[in-house]
């Protein structure tokens, strides 16, 4: 039984470090900020709570901690920007148009509304990564091309 004590107090005293970068290692990956994948046809628009299914509209934002909030449409991200401290967020994306479900960095991206394409909240609101992409859909669709900054002050006027 001494023996036994014995063992147990020396495992504990030699591994004390690797149980210490164990411990690290797991609260660590928990804030994870990335986005998370979006599975269509089953997850839930965190604004609005439609089923999100378009491929080419849908939204995430991730705050600071990891936590990560879904959207059919850019436009339900707006909205819920509005009801939320968005100092807690790190990631804003929105899917690219010429790329379904690809998200991409919306503080970075071009925007049109077009009512030539519609989207699935009825903004008309399309995210483009590549700004000669977004012109040339505007040319072939017509609308308003903006930036960023330009579409939260044009959504929350």
């Amino acid at each position: 039984m001494k023996n036994t004590k014995q063992f147990y107090a020396n495992l504990g005293t030699k591994n004390l470090g690797l149980i210490l970068l164990l411990v690290l290692t797991g609260l660590l990956s928990g804030c994870n900020v990335s986005p998370k994948p979006i599975i269509y046809g089953e997850d839930g628009c965190h604004f609005c709570k439609m089923t999100i299914v378009d491929k080419v509209h849908a939204a995430q934002v991730v705050t600071k901690k990891g936590k990560a909030y879904k959207f059919d449409a850019t436009e339900c991200m707006v909205n819920f920007m509005n009801e939320f401290d968005a100092s807690e967020i790190e990631l804003f994306l929105s899917n690219d148009y010429t790329t379904p479900e690809s998200l991409i960095d919306a503080t970075q991206a071009t925007f049109l509304i077009s009512e030539n394409i519609p989207s699935p909240m009825g903004a008309f609101l399309t995210a483009f990564k590549n700004k000669t992409d977004a012109e040339n859909a505007k040319a072939e669709n017509g609308g308003t091309l903006y930036t960023w900054e330009e579409l939260l002050v044009h959504l929350n006027q």
